[in-house]
């Protein structure tokens, strides 16, 4: 039996939303990797870049931006793979789906 997708993001944001390590800047930069994945229309594998999920994110500093992306990657939301080409973006990979 197949899953309804807006179900499935439906239980995914209230995940989110009961985690009660998570704040709004935590909460900010999700929805900013889930938009990039929508406009990828991708599910798992997103190609991100600082500059534009700060600006998505609303951050506007980027000891900010690093400290809590740091923490979704430490309370297992997203694993980080960085690029070091400049040709090639880094990417992100949801985990927590």
């Amino acid at each position: 039996m197949k899953t309804d997708p807006s179900k499935k993001g439906m239980e995914y944001l209230d995940n989110i939303c009961n985690d009660p390590r998570l704040n709004v800047w935590h909460i900010s930069l999700l929805l900013a990797i889930a938009r990039l994945a929508y406009r990828q229309n991708e599910s798992k594998i997103i190609r991100v870049s600082r500059s534009k999920l700060m600006a998505m994110s609303h951050i506007n500093t980027t000891p900010t931006y690093h400290k809590y992306f740091k923490e979704l990657q430490n309370y297992g939301y997203i694993k980080y793979i960085p690029s070091y080409h400049p040709g090639y973006r880094s990417t992100v990979e949801l985990l927590q789906q």
